[in-house]
């Protein structure tokens, strides 16, 4: 069996986020998501999520590429997440390109950058919304 991971936010769920975990399940037959916890996401990132770890960990338990959601709760902890899940393929967006290299080098993973998509982000939903107040 071939396994895959994959990190992030996932907050505001939308298509682009679908389509990023669809084309990460394509790659194996077992998709891991590390999904950010709030703590995580403010002490590190200094981003506030709309929706609690708990209830975005719940929306990705409900889409059908997803086998298993794990927390995020550091940047270190990619390489002892690939080693404990027995991962064979990383996933990031291309926005972190060249950023994860290591991580091949390290556990023996193949790295893929996959593009995101590009009319959509939760970034741009959130500044879309703030200018229809």
């Amino acid at each position: 069996m071939k396994r895959v991971i994959t990190y992030g936010t996932f907050d505001l769920l939308h298509y682009g986020h679908i389509e990023l975990l669809k084309r990460a399940k394509s790659l194996g037959d077992y998709l891991v998501v590390a999904l950010s916890t709030d703590e995580f996401n403010w002490e590190s990132k200094q981003k506030k999520s709309y929706f609690s770890y708990d209830k975005r960990k719940q929306l990705l338990e409900a889409i059908r590429y997803v086998d298993l959601v794990i927390p995020e709760e550091s940047w270190d902890q990619k390489v002892p997440d690939i080693e404990m899940y027995h991962i064979d393929t990383f996933v990031m967006g291309d926005d972190w390109a060249g950023k994860f290299d290591f991580v091949e080098e390290q556990t023996g993973a193949n790295v893929v950058y996959l593009p995101r998509t590009p009319e959509v982000s939760t970034t741009k939903i959130k500044e879309e919304l703030k200018r229809k107040k």
